[in-house]
């Protein structure tokens, strides 16, 4: 068969540069200590901060569910798929957030690309962070308003942006940064918001369950939800289960259920994962240790790498990288890891910025003080130094 789009070639060229990426297959739930193709690994690379995923009160909720209403929702919201389990949920979910409303979408990237391109069109702009998750982005493209970038974290820069803006005018950031573990500066985005008349949307997909007392990044800033009008959270991570959620006032919520492509026109979520959800916020509440644990593993490793002088980056969230540069450097080094028994992934552009591969490490309430140990030995025999 000819090949017009030099796929094979296209192939070759990113392993070639070391950005080849190959799919692992898990053998066991998810949890700090995995079966993966074929081996007992340590896995330091899940986003399951708070070790929910598997929980048994949370498989529990979503077996009675399913034994209740069925599997699948067998449609969209808007014509017959929204349960009162989904009902339920938008609700709590808006309580726990500190929202009037939140509005169920099955992904996190169909709530990003969804409620931007709702939100914006021709004319208006979008103003966004130059490390924004890669949904953020598509979403502004989608909308067909302008984008313009600022230096990550650099409130000053966008300000410039700010003014060089026309139309309607959205500013969106993570609150956590996935790759970097960082902490946008949300109260001094809002004031530049405020002051030009903008609006801000934030995406605490991993902040949401784990900062804030697990009610997210806005209570950890100490900030007022009339300061971010849009505020989207996954489910897939500290909550362990699966989609997302927009939460917002009134206005916005049914203005999305009317506008919002990516809640119109898909599949709504079983009703099962909406148990399983609900049942992952009562833990939230009664076993709050987790969240304690996981911030004192976290402190216990960023002492440990410090100790051995390893190229961390500042994150004092579950997301610890390591940075080495190079993408073969970043390889090797997972490698030598997978070697001894533990699961860190190297991070490579597009995914990250040029030269600045890393590891990621991901922290979670699963693990304990001797995995963490564990890791420092590895990470120090793997011999990675500072770049």
């Amino acid at each position: 068969m000819s090949d017009p789009f030099q796929l094979g070639q296209r192939l070759q060229a990113r392993r070639e540069q070391h950005l080849y990426r190959h799919r692992r297959v898990l053998e066991s739930p998810q949890q700090a200590r995995i079966q993966c193709d074929g081996r007992a690994l340590l896995n330091f690379c899940s986003n399951d901060y708070l070790g929910l995923a598997r929980h048994p009160y949370v498989v529990q909720a979503a077996q009675q569910a399913a034994e209740q209403f069925g599997f699948g929702s067998g449609a969209s919201h808007l014509v017959i798929g929204h349960s009162h389990l989904h009902h339920e949920l938008e609700e709590r979910l808006a309580d726990w957030v500190g929202q009037p409303r939140a509005l169920l979408f099955s992904s996190g990237y169909m709530a990003n690309v969804g409620v931007i391109s709702a939100l914006l069109e021709r004319g208006d702009t979008v103003v966004q962070d130059k490390l924004n998750h890669a949904s953020l982005l598509d979403g502004a493209q989608l909308s067909r308003a302008r984008l313009l970038r600022y230096p990550h974290n650099d409130l000053q820069g966008l300000e410039q942006r700010l003014h060089q803006a026309r139309g309607r005018v959205l500013v969106v950031t993570d609150s956590v940064f996935s790759m970097d573990g960082d902490l946008a500066p949300l109260p001094g985005i809002s004031e530049l918001c405020q002051r030009y008349d903008a609006w801000l949307m934030v995406d605490d997909a991993h902040g949401l369950g784990v900062l804030g007392g697990g009610h997210g990044s806005l209570v950890e800033c100490g900030m007022s939800p009339l300061q971010v009008p849009v505020y989207m959270g996954t489910l897939g991570k500290a909550l362990g289960t699966f989609g997302a959620f927009v939460a917002g006032d009134e206005t916005l919520v049914e203005y999305l259920i009317q506008a919002a492509r990516t809640y119109i026109y898909t599949t709504a979520l079983p009703p099962s994962v909406a148990a399983a959800t609900l049942a992952s916020l009562d833990l939230l509440v009664s076993e709050a240790w987790r969240i304690e644990k996981l911030q004192q593993l976290i402190a216990q490793f960023k002492q440990g790498a410090h100790q051995l002088g390893l190229p961390l980056m500042p994150s004092d969230t579950a997301i610890q990288p390591l940075l080495l540069g190079q993408s073969e450097r970043a390889l090797q080094a997972s490698d030598a890891l997978l070697k001894q028994g533990f699961l860190v992934s190297a991070i490579r552009p597009p995914t990250v910025p040029q030269n600045s591969a890393r590891l990621r490490i991901t922290l979670s309430a699963d693990h304990c003080a001797r995995d963490i140990e564990l890791l420092l030995d590895a990470l120090s025999r793997a011999a990675i130094t500072q770049v």
